[in-house]
């Protein structure tokens, strides 16, 4: 299994009301796609001092899956409809997984 981490920087314009469309979008898009094992996606809530906005940890199969998952229709359409006008800087990064090791 891979959990792919991405995180997300807002541009100053970004409204609440932004953040509460692009996670109703997310999760309505997260649906769509079969590959996806466990998704979550939300602001950041900056526990601690610095960090990002905005996070998406999903956890796939495998290469194959990650794939399916990013390159799917209904991701590129959220992306297109909402979070490439939201973005100032984007990182991302994938993991490999174990059965039991979320837990």
């Amino acid at each position: 299994m891979i959990l792919h981490l991405a995180s997300f920087r807002w541009v100053d314009s970004v409204t609440d009301e932004d953040i509460d469309r692009l996670t109703a979008a997310l999760t309505a898009m997260a649906a769509q796609i079969p590959e996806l094992r466990s998704y979550v996606a939300g602001p950041n809530l900056h526990l601690r001092p610095g960090g990002m906005d905005y996070a998406v940890a999903a956890v796939v199969d495998g290469e194959a899956g990650l794939h399916a998952y990013l390159d799917h229709p209904a991701h590129a359409q959220v992306y297109a409809d909402l979070m490439g006008g939201m973005l100032a800087d984007r990182a991302a990064a994938q993991l490999p997984l174990t059965e039991g090791s979320l837990a």
